[in-house]
């Protein structure tokens, strides 16, 4: 049996697995999030409530979640590598297309198709480091990979911002596709070919079972339902941030509210550093402080004062980035077969989390404002601080 050739820190493969993804990363989440502070113009260009003009991001996340059951199953036939570079090169066509659609519903269906391409990157990427590095530097690989999906995700929101509010929003998403179009060139040229991969054949029966397999382990279930909150909670503070801002008494423009995406780049920080901290104080401490520290972030939002606001969107980006990192990894550590489908999992449930909650948070914003949108989110870090115990309880029974 053939000995595995796992990537160790220092080396040059692991510096151009790294640069690959992080370029993955950045394409992948600059598409997947260009739309979201644009989501106020869209509402003014087609006539459409907070809820309505949310569809435009949760209808790719919720592609990206069901495409996430199956892209894993594939690229256990055709390979990781083959399959990313595929799903970027297509997510990055869709968002130059995105750009001259003229109806709603062209966007909308474009939309749809973009999130089902970038399914193919989200899903297998950790796949692909989980069975590519060493188990002593997974958790950090892993955390520079969601460095670059943050860095990403302020790319796109800060392109989007200022070229929209220079040109137009067809001009900003046309400039995001083409960026995204050379980071799959890149990430083409960069990404080394798996060499602890096996190659297995799709059968349907297969894929059932392999994914209940998955779900019947408790502490993975608890993990894919903390990932649910998580994501869910993040995406509904950013969907309805910019409605807030674009009132009294702040009464930003869109290209100053596009400014607060640098906000996320406190997660190219906290993503790795959650990583190396679990190894001192263990996976369940530095969860629940990075909960504690989204909690306390959104408690400073309510107060009415710009430097207030960006303090808080600051400290709750920077405890989920460390949360979802911590989470990630866990599962990649957790499933010790069968990683594929653990990844893919996951990654259903965190952007089904994304699209559910993102949207119902329009409800709570209409009805009860900025206090209203608070309320919904702290009652989801409430579950999830519950969740987190019961894991606990979990480890310490076993």
């Amino acid at each position: 049996m053939k000995e595995k050739m796992y990537i160790k820190q220092g080396t040059i493969e692991f510096y151009s697995v790294t640069a690959a993804l992080f370029s993955a990363g950045l394409s992948n989440f600059a598409i997947l999030y260009s739309v979201q502070p644009i989501l106020p113009l869209f509402s003014k260009e087609f006539h459409l409530t907070p809820l309505q003009s949310s569809f435009s991001l949760s209808s790719s996340t919720i592609m990206m979640a069901i495409g996430m059951l199956f892209i894993s199953p594939i690229s256990d036939m055709y390979g990781r590598k083959i399959v990313m570079t595929g799903s970027l090169f297509l997510a990055s066509i869709f968002t130059i297309l995105c750009s001259i659609m003229n109806s709603w519903e062209g966007i909308i269906v474009i939309r749809i198709l973009t999130g089902l391409s970038l399914s193919g990157v989200a899903s297998i990427a950790m796949t692909y480091l989980s069975e590519e590095m060493h188990s002593s530097v997974l958790p950090f690989s892993i955390g520079l990979y969601i460095s670059g999906n943050t860095i990403g995700g302020f790319i796109g929101r800060i392109m989007t911002s200022i070229l929209s509010n220079i040109f137009s929003w067809n001009i900003a998403l046309m400039f995001v596709g083409f960026f995204s179009l050379c980071g799959s060139i890149l990430f083409l040229y960069l990404l080394p070919e798996s060499k602890n991969f096996k190659y297995n054949l799709f059968v349907l029966n297969n894929l059932i079972n392999n994914f209940m397999l998955q779900w019947k382990d408790s502490i993975l279930s608890t993990l894919f339902i903390i990932g649910f909150i998580l994501m869910g909670s993040f995406i509904t503070i950013f969907n309805y941030i910019g409605y807030r801002l674009l009132v009294k008494p702040f009464c930003l423009n869109q290209g100053l509210i596009g400014f607060l995406s640098v906000v996320y780049l406190v997660g190219v920080y906290t993503s790795p550093k959650a990583g190396i901290l679990i190894k001192n104080y263990g996976r369940i401490s530095i969860l629940n402080i990075s909960l504690l520290i989204m909690f306390i972030g959104l408690l400073i939002t309510e107060i009415n004062y710009l430097l207030c606001v960006i303090i808080g969107l600051t400290c709750f980006a920077g405890g989920f980035f460390a949360a979802h990192s911590i989470v990630s990894s866990w599962v990649g550590h957790q499933s010790k077969l069968l990683r594929s489908y653990a990844s893919s999992l996951y990654l259903f449930f965190y952007y089904l989390g994304s699209s559910i909650f993102g949207s119902i948070g329009g409800y709570f914003w209409f009805f009860g404002g900025w206090l209203g949108v608070s309320i919904f989110v702290i009652s989801l870090l409430v579950i999830s601080f519950l969740l987190i115990m019961n894991l606990k309880l979990i480890l310490y029974t076993k």
